[in-house]
């Protein structure tokens, strides 16, 4: 395979609750159709001013865990001056100043190069946009 980008966009529906998403074995699909045997980088961003992208454990209650947190540091409540939308809304908008729209990942012989326990997630706090799109982009 010669060196390319190949991109594709994934649709995602987180629901109606707040929620971290797993989307490792959707970049590995990805990366299996695209990558071949090649070497490369992995970009996964989120085109939403509410959402982020995350390296994380899961199944283990870290991914909620990171809810708790965010909870913590942003609580859903009217101290935010972006008002529009479900009460405490204006926090979701603050969200990816701490959990980063995209992630750009190492390809080692067309695989995802993660540690044992990281996977690749959506955080969507926002639970009034249950639509979520996430671009997948390899360069190889």
């Amino acid at each position: 395979m010669s060196d390319a980008f190949t991109s594709r966009v994934l649709n995602i529906a987180s629901g109606s609750r707040e929620r971290v998403v797993d989307l490792t074995r959707e970049c590995e699909a990805f990366l299996r159709e695209v990558a071949g045997d090649c070497d490369g980088l992995l970009n996964v961003f989120v085109p939403h001013a509410t959402a982020g992208v995350a390296l994380i454990e899961t199944g283990s209650g870290s991914d909620d865990d990171l809810l708790t947190a965010l909870h913590t540091l942003l609580p859903a409540d009217d101290r935010w001056q972006h008002r529009h939308g479900s009460p405490g809304h204006g926090r979701d908008h603050v969200l990816p100043a701490i959990v980063p729209p995209h992630a750009t990942l190492p390809v080692l012989g067309g695989r995802l190069e993660l540690g044992t326990w990281q996977s690749v997630c959506l955080v969507d706090t926002n639970i009034s946009n249950a639509d979520r799109h996430v671009r997948l982009s390899f360069l190889g």
